[in-house]
């Protein structure tokens, strides 16, 4: 195991006679705990006292293996102003790079160790968006723990990036979203579905009679809709920007059904995802299809490269994107993912 994540290190690192080769080969033997401890450090910007809170132990005691690691290593790994860790010296990135690697497969290992046990009991934790907590998940968190009565499900909501960092961080399994999914280096984003906007407007609304209905015309309306980095807000500014128009938003919110009661109390014209109008909004509501100006984006389903998932995590996964295989899932986590087409997604 960790002879292969000596394999991946530069050919450079492992030619050097010293210190840094050592320092990599003495991985081996080392404690993992004080491993551990090193990556949460960094993980925490190198609050001691936050860290030490997180993994239920003392300041002085982190403190201490983090002095012996260094002397274990024969390297200083961090950039020290006063008594206080500030960031990692040119040593101790590249030792990080061999840390996460060491201490995620031994995590792994432990989670393998325990058995069929764990492929039916447990936590699953979710971070996403409250279009997607509200309007297609119900069905399939309901599905899900008629199969899995033992496993508890944590909703997590938050902006895209939140939801990306949380996964990052080892804080939730997955996230579920649409915007800056792709955009981290250490995540593996799977495409699921593809979705469309709706423009919501209340009965009886001039926009109604507009056939079809252009950008122009929306432009003419004062706007409620997502908070920038939410649900395919990029797109709808870049297709306004691309007609030279410049709307009036008058409310943004991350809450889609804030949204549609702020167009009820007349504020202005709505721009939503054509998932989050449903039936009983059609008593007072209406909604028109903008699929024609703005293009479809697409759900990911965001997790931790390299992350060993447990056998219901991949059930839920196929709950909700029944099309994506376990294997199609694996690729991604191995950063190997198949080509896809956005076009052929089937529509959430």
């Amino acid at each position: 195991m960790v002879g292969s994540q000596l394999r991946g290190l530069p050919r450079a690192l492992l030619s050097t006679p010293a210190p840094l080769a050592a320092a990599a080969r003495s991985l081996a033997q080392m404690n993992i705990a004080r491993l551990k401890n090193f990556t949460e450090i960094v993980k925490n910007n190198f609050n001691i006292s936050a860290t030490a809170e997180k993994l239920y132990t003392s300041q002085p005691t982190l403190s201490k293996q983090m002095k012996m690691l260094e002397d274990e290593l024969g390297l200083a790994l961090f950039t020290r102003k006063g008594k206080n860790l500030v960031g990692l010296t040119s040593a101790g990135e590249q030792v990080m790079e061999l840390a996460k690697g060491v201490v995620a497969q031994v995590e792994q290992l432990n989670q393998l160790s325990l058995g069929e046990q764990l492929a039916t009991s447990g936590v699953l934790r979710i971070a996403t968006t409250h279009t997607q907590a509200r309007y297609k998940l119900p069905t399939v968190i309901t599905e899900f723990s008629r199969r899995y009565p033992d496993v508890a499900i944590n909703l997590h909501q938050g902006a895209p990036a939140q939801l990306a960092q949380m996964v990052q961080s080892g804080d939730v399994d997955m996230a579920i979203a649409t915007e800056s999914m792709y955009l981290f280096d250490e995540l593996a984003a799977v495409p699921c579905h593809r979705w469309g906007r709706s423009v919501v407007v209340p009965h009886g609304h001039p926009l109604i009679d507009c056939q079809p209905l252009s950008m122009a015309d929306l432009a003419r309306y004062p706007l409620i809709t997502y908070v920038f980095g939410f649900t395919g807000r990029s797109k709808m500014d870049k297709a306004f920007s691309r007609h030279g128009l410049s709307p009036k938003t008058v409310l943004t919110a991350t809450d889609t059904d804030v949204i549609k009661h702020y167009v009820r109390l007349g504020m202005g014209v709505g721009v939503i995802a054509s998932v989050a109008f449903d039936e009983g909004d059609r008593e007072d509501l209406v909604s028109l299809n903008i699929d024609h100006l703005i293009a479809s984006s697409a759900t990911h389903i965001c997790l931790r490269k390299h992350a060993h998932l447990r056998d219901y995590m991949y059930d839920f996964i196929h709950l909700y994107a029944p099309h994506i295989s376990r294997e199609t899932v694996q690729l991604h986590l191995i950063n190997q993912p198949p080509a896809a087409n956005m076009a052929e997604l089937p529509w959430l």
